[in-house]
Formats: C-alpha cells, structure tokens, sequence
C-alpha cells in the first residue's frame, strides 16, 4: 500500500520531495497544494513537473477519499458518507449557519466507548482513522474551502486516537496547513483522563464533555466508561485549567424522558459544575432503533435549562439538525447499522 502524502508537515514532505526527485522546495509546494488548494488528485499539482507527478504517483497516494454518498437534509444539513478500507465507512455533517459552516468530523470507525444512546457506539469499534482519513474529510466535501469552523464529534472518541486526532488539528491550525485560529475548532469526548490532560496541556482548541447524568452510578448504566473515568474526576482535572480566556469547555447534556431530566439532577449538575466558568448544551435525544430511551418534552428541558441557568450556569437548548437524515448528535453509524 502506497503512503499518503496527506497529514505531513513541510518538512516530511521535502523528504518525499528529495526522495522520489525533486527539488526540496518542492516539499513547500505539496503543502500548499495540499493544505491551502486542497486538491483532490497529484495531477492537479501543476507547477510540479509532469515526470515528478508520475513518480509521485509511483510511491505515494495523496490521501483523499472522495465521499461515497451524500444526502441533504431539510434544513440544509450534508451527511457525507466515506468508505474506509475494506467493507467500513464513517460520515461527516457538514451544518450551515447564516455565514458559519461547521463540519462535524469523525476520528474513528465505530467506537469502543459503548454509549448506549449512541448508534456510534452500540455498532462497536471497527478502527482508528488515520491522519489522512480525519483530514480527507474537510478537503473532500464541496463546502470544503467555506469551512469556517470544527467539531470532532462525529464517530468515534477523538481521544482514543489521540496521536492521529492531534496531527490533524496541527495541520489545520499550522501557518503552513489551513491556518485556521484554535477557537475554530472543538473536540468532544466522554473524559478520557489521561489523553485529556495530555490534549489541556498541549492543545488551545475547544473541549466539550460527554456528561449526560451527574449521578455516577446512574451515568455507568448508560456510558460504561465512567467505571474507568468517572464524571467527578474529569470536572475535577477542567477545575485547575483556566477557561476565562479564549479556550471554552462545555458539558453535552442529553435529555432522557424520566431518567435524569428532573430537578434532582438539575440540582446535581448544579453542584458538580458550580464555580466553573462553563456552558452546559441540553440535547434534545434523537430516537435510535431499539434503545430504551424516550425524548424529554420541550416543556421540561425548558425548565431543567432555567433551573441551572438560575444558579449561574450558562445553559442552552441546543437545535438540533439533521434529525431527517440520521445526521444528528448520537445518530451517525456508517454503514453497519443501515
């Protein structure tokens, strides 16, 4: 299998330069065809000579995987569909707003977390992507030169692929990628304490938390993983992090009818989260096939939203979008579950 040229950085690339030929500078110009052109073929690399591309072509693959599918939602919401190796895929929604277009990525195919709620997890983990793969995803869609921000909370849990995930933000925020500012990009995942710290230490993008039930026991019933990273600890690792600044943390709620949307754990959320300086998001949940799980009436997240935003918590009601393409938050599978 041919190496991809996609995911290297300036300097891996004038070593692919010099290997198969061609001048050194010629490792700046495959960046730039890369990452700021972003063409999806060698060919289109013109200023590079025609017996450099065939040699190009002869040891390397540029990395792009052109979507499979594609399907438009109501409210103007792209679900893309990939395929990735043998028999796999995963998607990306690419979410238009006013002048923002957001490209919700993924970083996995499946997910070993096991979120009960999520169709993502419930079809099991099927492997990493790689850097190429995560990246292949915003150069690939037709908005891709519009993109203006990021979220990785597609399939997956980006921490769980942490060397990959982190490559791909270092191309999208390096001067030499996509150039884009850390605030254009947020990544979500349920708490994973140690690649969490390592992501807080490194990393100026955006954090989003999986947290869904401020009841540990009660949020193992759902999300198995607060055995080995429980809620308490991961709000306890964000409190000595300062998110006064530019970089936000959020905590992803999603609403379950009867189960954790009452003021008992309104109050719980209030107590864990007090003092921070956070938004909590309330996800309206999306049905799935088979899932014993009912969606909380508008009514009752209005409540739950103004029983914490009256403690000082800022608490919103996320839209949700996408919902008639199985494009919205917990609904993305590939193909294993179509």
């Amino acid at each position: 299998m041919r190496e991809k040229l996609l995911g290297k950085t300036p300097t891996e690339l004038k070593e692919v330069a010099l290997k198969v030929g061609l001048p050194a500078f010629a490792g700046k110009q495959l960046a730039q065809w890369l990452y700021v052109r972003r063409v999806k073929s060698i060919d289109e690399m013109t200023n590079i000579s025609k017996v450099g591309r065939e040699r190009l072509k002869e040891e390397y693959d540029l990395g792009v995987i052109l979507p499979s599918a594609c399907q438009t939602s109501t409210d103007g919401t792209k679900k893309y569909l990939f395929p990735i190796g043998e028999g796999n895929a995963v998607e990306a929604v690419m979410i238009p707003d006013d002048d923002r277009k957001t490209l919700c990525v993924s970083s996995q195919v499946g997910c070993r977390m096991g979120c009960k709620f999520c169709m993502t997890g419930r079809q099991g983990f099927h492997g990493h992507l790689s850097v190429a793969d995560i990246l292949s995803q915003f150069i690939a869609i037709d908005e891709s030169m519009d993109l203006t921000n990021t979220v990785f909370m597609g399939m997956g849990e980006p921490l769980d692929n942490y060397d990959n995930v982190m490559k791909a933000i270092e191309v999208l925020t390096a001067d030499w990628g996509f150039a884009w500012s850390p605030k254009r990009i947020t990544l979500s995942t349920i708490g994973v304490l140690p690649a969490l710290k390592k992501y807080l230490d490194s990393c100026r993008c955006h954090i989003a938390v999986s947290l869904h039930n401020p009841f540990g026991e009660e949020r193992a019933q759902i999300m198995p993983f607060q055995k080995a990273w429980p809620i308490a600890d991961v709000v306890a690792l964000l409190r000595e992090y300062d998110f006064t600044g530019q970089r936000r943390v959020s905590f992803e709620y999603t609403m379950f009818k009867g189960m954790n949307d009452d003021k008992q754990h309104a109050d719980a959320l209030i107590r864990l989260l007090k003092g921070m300086e956070c938004r909590v998001n309330l996800i309206r949940f999306h049905k799935i096939p088979d899932a014993p799980f009912d969606t909380t009436p508008q009514v009752i997240m209005e409540n739950f939203r103004d029983r914490v935003s009256n403690q000082g918590i800022t608490c919103t009601i996320r839209a949700s979008r996408g919902e008639d393409i199985l494009a919205a938050c917990g609904m993305l599978a590939g193909e294993h579950n179509r």
